[in-house]
Formats: C-alpha cells, structure tokens, sequence
C-alpha cells in the first residue's frame, strides 16, 4: 500500500494504536498531521518520522473542544495544502461502574472524548477532503461498539455511537469521494490498559480465541488497508479485529 502525495490526519497519535498507525502510514509515503493531547508524545513520534524521511508536524489538541477540533483541521491544510485521510483514534477508557452508580461526570467525559470528538473531527474533515478532491476516514470503535460489557457503559455506549456515525457519513458522502468506515479492535497490548490487575488481564486474554490481546501494529494494517485505494469499494462498514472475539 503506497499513500505518495497523500495528507493524513492522526489523532491520538502519541502512543499505541495511533503511532503504529502513523508509523505505517509514514512508511507508505504520506505526509502526516499527529495530533495528540500530550504534546511531547506527538513530538518524539514527529522526531522519530522525521528521522525516517516522513514529512510530519505535531500538533496538541483536546478532541472534545470543538473549536481546538477546527483549528486542527485548518492548520493541517495551511501547513500541508489539504488533507486527504483521516483516523479519528483519540479515546480514553474513563470511569467503570454499573449504570446505576455511573458517574455523570465521567459518563460526560467519555462521549466528549470517544464520540463527540469523533463527530467535531468528521465536521471538519469532511469539507476538508471534498475541497481536496475526495479521500477516506476511519474511525476507531472497538469490539465493545458491537457488544456489552459491564461496567464501562459510557465507553460501551461511545463505540456504539461511533459506528452509526461511520455508516451515516458514509451514506451521505460516498458518492462524493470521502470514504467512511470503523475499525473494531478487540484488546489490543497499548498504554490503555496498563493498569489492568495482572488476573484481570489474563480474563481479558481469555476472551479472544486466538490466545492473547493484539498488537498496535496488527490494528494498523487493518487502517492502512481500509484507507488505501485497494479499499475503494469498502466505504460504511466496521471491520473487525478481535482474535475471535465476536466468534464466540
């Protein structure tokens, strides 16, 4: 997969899912906007892929501000001169409880963070790309977008929102040239879900036929393919990668 001439988005491109991605998206010849909440982590990956060759800027930005969402967009295209993919990854795990003792600050924060930024980042990509010609987004959801799980409600509740959000902007601009889908990761080995208790852990491992969580990298081709131009009869759909999970 070659992304030559093409801009790309990233957020929550600090760590994880979000640097593999950007990573490959790097190796592939994209020039690429990693935009993070922590500032310093954009800027050691931008440092990294600049070591490599890759065009690259680091931007901080809170997905859940609206107007920091917006201005994200622009800089992107005054600094590159488009924009033409997007992954909208940025999430958080927030608060855990059973919905009768959930906490309405935390339940806000989490759809602020893993479904609001979703919308704000498509608002303004979206224009983005038509103006550019046309382009593709992927949206990260999970494999809890899909299924319950006790006591994260509000995330459970944000990937649910996340995937009907993918297939609505999809139906609306497909035919435009901005292809939309939602990527469903199962648990996958990143800074997430490092503070798991080392039992509770194990219990998640269970979960997944295949014996173990996934890896960053093993999301990102999954992206990357989506993305791609090999992907461009592959628009409103979430595509999963869950070691089994769903089999089950």
């Amino acid at each position: 997969m070659t992304f030559d001439g093409r801009i790309a988005l990233v957020t929550g491109a600090g760590s994880g899912i979000g640097a593999a991605i950007a990573r490959r998206l790097g190796a592939g010849g994209a020039r690429i906007a990693l935009a993070d909440l922590k500032a310093d982590a954009a800027e050691a990956l931008a440092a990294e892929l600049r070591d490599a060759g890759v065009e690259v800027a680091a931007f901080a930005v809170d997905v859940a501000d609206p107007d920091a969402v917006a201005g994200l967009v622009a800089d992107v295209v005054t600094r590159f001169g488009g924009l033409h993919l997007a992954v909208n990854n940025a999430g958080i795990g927030g608060a855990e409880g059973p919905v009768g003792a959930y906490s309405i600050a935390g339940w806000r924060r989490v759809i602020d963070v893993n479904l609001n930024g979703v919308f704000y980042a498509m608002h303004a990509e979206i224009p983005a790309m038509l103006a550019a010609g046309g382009g593709a987004i992927v949206n990260m959801a999970s494999i809890l977008g899909l299924n319950g799980f006790a006591g994260s409600a509000a995330y459970v509740a944000a990937k649910h929102g996340v995937i009907g959000l993918t297939k609505t902007a999809a139906v609306e601009y497909s035919a435009q040239g901005v292809r939309v889908n939602a990527v469903c990761p199962g648990f996958i080995d990143t800074p997430l879900i490092a503070h798991v208790e080392p039992e509770a852990r194990r219990h998640l491992v269970r979960q997944h036929p295949i014996g173990r969580l996934g890896t960053p990298e093993e999301v990102a081709a999954l992206t990357c393919f989506l993305l791609s131009d090999e992907a461009g009869f592959v628009t409103g759909s979430a595509h999963l990668v869950d070691g089994g999970w769903s089999a089950v």
